[in-house]
Parts: C-alpha cells; structure tokens; sequence
C-alpha cells in the first residue's frame, strides 16, 4: 500500500446537465480526497495546486469566474463571489463559505485502505437507528474536503438553477490551513483583502456535527448538534536548551539534555487551572439541562460526571475548560558518546480567550533558567455570539431536517481559518453540518488513521446547507 492510487474524475456530472446535488456530492468529495494535498508544514508536501484546478474547473463549469492564487508554486488557493441580492447584501452585507484544501499526512501502512483512494465500504454501526452504513474514506474525510464537497455541490445546484441567493456569497478554498494558513487564509488576507469586501460573517468548520448526549443506564440519550462559535488560540513554541559539549564518557552537570527533558517533564504536568468561558458555560449549561448533571468547578468529581455524558467528544470538551501545553517534538544529539551543546522541543500550546500573555509566561516559568522559549507561531483565541440572526439560520436549517435535536455553542479546541479572517474583522463560525451514526469516534478521525465520513452524513449536510444558504 505504499503507491498512491492514480484516479481519474468522476464522470456522473459531465453526462446529467442537472445532477442532485445530494448524489453529486459524494462524486465531488471523492474526487478531492483522491488528490494527495498533504501539507506537512515545512514546505515539502505537494501543494494544493491539483485540487484547486479541480474547484475552480467545478465553479467555472456552472458559470462562475473562480481566481486561482498562488502565495508560492503550487500553494494554491481559489475565491469566487457569487452575486445575491443587493437589497440583502446592502442590508446584512456579504457571507463568506470557506474551506481549506490540504490534509495532514497519513502513512498508508497505518490504514485499513489507502488514504487517498477514495475508496467507500459498508460498515456496521452502534447506532440502532442506522446499524449499517456507507462510508467515504480518505485522508480529508472529515478535515476538510467534505465541507468542500457540501459547498461545491450546494452552489453548483444554485447557480445552475437560476437561484440568486439571499446577498452575495465568498466562496473561499485555501491552502495550507494545517499549518497556520500562512500561505493560504493568512496570505489572501495580506495581499489580496479586496476579495473579502463587505463580508460581515464567515462560516467553515468545525461544527454542526451531531453528538449523543447522556444515554447512560441504556437510555437512547439525546442527540444534540455543536456549533461552534469560539475556538482556543493557538502558540507553538521551542523550547531551546543550552549545556557543556562533551564526551559522553563523562561526568557533566551541565547537560543539555537533562536541562531540556527536565523542562519538558515539568511542563508535561503542570496542571492548567479550569477557567469556564462564556461559551464554555452556555454549553455545559446546555448539557446540565439535557442530562441533570450539573458542573461545579471547584468539584473535580463533577468535571468527571458531566464529560462521561459526552461520550467520545468529552476530549474535545474538555480541552477546552482550560489552557494546555503538549511537548510533541524532541531532538537532540548526533552520536551516542558525544553530550551535545543544546536540545530543543516543540510544544503545541492551545489558550482560551484573553489567556495568551498568561499562558507564556508560564511556559517561561516552568521551563526555567538555561532554557530558551521561542515563539514558531502564534494566533488569537476567537469568540462570537450565539444570539445573532445568523446563528438562527443555522439552527433552523439543522431542526429542520432533525426536528427533535438540541443545538448548542460549543468552543473548538484547535483552530480555523477564521483566524486570519478575524484580522479583518469578519466573525467566524464553525458550520460543517453531520448527522453522525451514535457510538462514531468523530473526534478521533480528526488527523487520525483510518479518516471516513457516512455518505448519509454528507447528503444531510448537504440538505442542511441548502436551507442554510438559501435564508442567510
């Protein structure tokens, strides 16, 4: 399994004039997870060029005049406006939909199936209400080309129709949001902000997604939507320590290596206070209502008992009660018998809003003396409103195709393009909608092995974004 599959376009589109967007979609989104965009975050991987040609072929192909952006060869982006009304765009201004086209890497050794095969499989599920279904597999699945996919299918579906829409929609595919967007989000914000003029909103991933909340006792629990109006900043940082060269034969007291693993250990542990943000709040309040159990957060054992009723998204959640600091990457040394001069780590540090200046100087403190910390790359912690007619949109679009659902805000614990968007002023939202089979590890799948996505996720996303965009 170590050769990348060749594939060519699906060919369901070219021959109906008129395909159902909830058909097309899946054609589209396996057509972009058969192209290899890994972005490894040093330059190295393939760039994004194949499947931006891709969509703006795909938007070109109905009409539109999609811009293809290169900040280098082959990190490709593309941006189209689609006209709407301009009573409605003058009234509530433009929306932006946007999503990033690379993917993490994947070792096709590690997969049930190669990670950019594309392939679709029927499976068994835990959920009693669908206890088989297809899936869609590849590396992207879920992050982010079936967004992509939703997108392109739904605006195709309305362009191709006549249908203006509400005010003008951005449509934006970026590159290179798996390392911070500099080449992609961020870029097109520096250099070419024109595109972006009059956006008032911005929605992408990673929220509409369905989770099973309680359920504990055998009870069905209740399924309940996440949309995601916060998200964690972001620092990545080096840690970099000095010591005495030497032989390794020796004794040394001054040993990089020791200094650096002794940092590494002490911020490995620290234990990050709980601090419930707004949004933090209103979700938990949310769960205390569905479940009755309540959060107190000077009671550890009531952290515990409200997570267990969040089943595999708790580690989602609970990430985002407090700031977190993972050592990811060590590097030391170049022979076994010789002490070298310095050692450096990575930390992936992740704080809530208004916790950045704190967060560092802690990771200063804990690291201590003879231990430098540098900054890689860093990026502001976001959160919006919940009560906003926009948000409104989305939630009926969701209860209208699942009447008996609970929708409620959420913070991400990772970060979005709506990052480099914020510098703009633009708001963002995570809007990816799934109806996910109960019992689905989807928090796992995110950068994990064996990445899949139901076809009946997809198609109701789909159904739920064709709501969505046709009363924004």
């Amino acid at each position: 399994m170590s050769a990348v599959p060749q594939h060519s376009s699906s060919t369901t589109r070219q021959h109906d004039p008129q395909p159902d967007p909830q058909r097309e979609v899946v054609d589209i989104c396996r057509d972009l997870l058969r192209l290899d965009t890994t972005n490894p975050g040093d330059g190295s991987g393939p760039g994004e060029r194949a499947a931006a040609e891709l969509v703006a072929e795909l938007l070109a192909e109905v009409g539109l005049e999609p811009q293809i952006f290169e900040s280098e060869p082959g990190r490709a982006s593309v941006v189209v406006r689609v006209e709407g009304d301009p009573a409605g765009t003058a009234e509530r201004g433009a929306l932006l939909l946007h999503g990033h086209l690379d993917v993490v890497p994947a070792r096709a050794q590690d997969w049930s199936v190669h990670p950019f095969s594309g392939e679709i499989t029927t499976a068994t599920t835990a959920d009693p209400e669908t206890p088989e279904q297809e899936f869609l597999w590849g590396r992207g699945a879920v992050d982010m080309k079936d967004m992509d996919a939703m997108l392109l299918a739904v605006v195709r579906d309305r362009v191709r129709r006549g249908e203006r829409p509400p005010r003008d929609l951005v449509l934006a595919f970026m590159a290179d949001e798996e390392a911070g967007g500099v080449q992609g989000a961020r870029w097109l914000v520096d250099h070419h902000p024109g595109l972006f003029e009059g956006v008032t909103a911005a929605v992408s991933e990673v929220g509409g997604f369905s989770t099973t909340i309680g359920g504990a006792g055998g009870t069905a629990g209740q399924r309940a939507y996440l949309l995601q109006t916060a998200e964690k900043g972001i620092a990545w940082l080096r840690l970099v320590a000095h010591g005495r060269a030497g032989h390794g034969s020796q004794v040394n007291t001054d040993n990089a290596v020791t200094r650096l693993c002794e940092a590494v250990a002490r911020i490995g542990a620290h234990p990050w206070p709980i601090d419930v943000t707004p949004t933090v709040r209103r979700f938990l309040d949310g769960v205390t209502d569905i479940t009755g159990v309540e959060f107190d957060v000077d009671d550890p054992a009531s952290h515990h008992r409200l997570l267990d009723q969040l089943g595999t998204t708790a580690r989602w959640v609970g990430a985002t009660l407090r700031d977190t600091a993972n050592p990811t990457v060590l590097e030391a040394g170049y022979k076994h018998n010789v002490i070298p001069g310095s050692a450096t780590a990575l930390l992936d540090c992740r704080f809530l809003p208004g916790h950045e200046e704190r967060l560092v100087e802690t990771i200063r403190e804990l690291a201590g003396e003879g231990v430098e910390v540098q900054d890689v790359h860093r990026d502001v912690a976001l959160e919006t409103d919940f009560e906003v007619p926009l948000v409104d949109r989305m939630v009926e679009a969701l209860l209208a195709e699942d009447p008996t659902a609970r929708v409620l805000p959420y913070c991400l614990s990772g970060g979005t393009d709506n990052k480099s968007f914020s510098r703009l002023g633009i708001p963002g939202y995570g809007f990816a909608p799934l109806r996910l089979p109960a019992g689905l590890d989807f928090a796992g799948l995110f950068h994990g092995v064996d990445e899949r996505v139901p076809l009946d996720a997809l198609r109701f996303g789909t159904r739920v974004l064709q709501r969505f965009i046709a009363a924004s």
